[in-house]
């Protein structure tokens, strides 16, 4: 059982190291656009207005 939890995290920590990897040579990006973000005036969100 130990040998097993041990390496779940062994393969845990693989797995970021090379996200990290990858982040660092550049293969990775952002997917969010902020498209959905709505504008804040002074960190409060604008209430859209439809009518």
């Amino acid at each position: 059982m130990k040998v097993s939890a041990a390496m779940t995290v062994l393969l845990l920590l693989l797995f970021l190291l090379l996200l990290v990897g990858a982040s660092a040579l550049g293969l990775t990006a952002d997917s969010r656009d902020s498209a959905d973000w709505k504008p804040t005036d002074d960190g409060r969100r604008w209430r859209s207005r439809t009518c």
